[in-house]
């Protein structure tokens, strides 16, 4: 996956603001006029925090639009969708940071199941956890923000899904690796 340029970074920030905004507002936002990155399938995460609590984190794990529509869809579901939290009020705004991560597709982890901690880089890798009815994603950035080795991450993804820890050693769970580039508001 091609970086953006840190120019093109800031632009994503911006965009995931101005929607945000807009919604909170009860309002669309057109698509404005980028630069052509922007027209590539990317899946892509707003996360929102509040004095850096999470807020809010929704996104689209797979390439399936273009990336400035992504943004929009994922900045303005983070805002006024997530479930975990009620949605952002106009208040609220001026006091939320905004990180926008875009991702490579995601993989499967081609290995047995027993080996599949060896496997994942924390730092680098996020995870998808899916089987049994359930599925759910955790950021690259999530694991090292708490500090965790691979397996807790996997368990801590596996809990996301809302299935036992340490069920990503079964054979009919499938754990998906993606990469990702965090661009933080407060560092653009």
């Amino acid at each position: 996956m091609e970086m953006l340029t840190p120019e093109e970074g800031r632009m994503a920030v911006r965009l995931a603001r101005m929607a945000i905004e807009r919604a909170v507002d009860g309002e669309r936002m057109a698509l404005p006029p980028l630069p052509p990155v922007f027209g590539e399938k990317r899946g892509v995460f707003v996360t929102i925090k509040r004095h850096g609590l999470l807020r809010g984190c929704i996104g689209l794990p797979y390439p399936i639009k273009p990336l400035g529509e992504a943004i929009i869809e994922a900045a303005a579901s983070a805002a006024l969708e997530d479930p975990r939290f009620p949605p952002v009020s106009p208040p609220e705004v001026n006091d939320i940071e905004i990180e926008v991560t875009v991702l490579t597709p995601p993989r499967p982890l081609e290995c047995p199941p027993l080996e599949r901690p060896q496997y994942v880089e924390v730092g680098r890798h996020g995870l998808m956890v899916s089987g049994l009815g359930r599925a759910g994603l955790l950021l690259p950035q999530v694991a090292t923000e708490y500090g965790w080795n691979s397996r807790e991450f996997l368990d801590q993804t596996c809990a996301k899904a809302g299935l036992p820890p340490g069920c990503w050693r079964r054979g009919d769970v499938a754990v998906l690796t993606f990469e990702g580039q965090v661009i933080e508001e407060k560092a653009v």
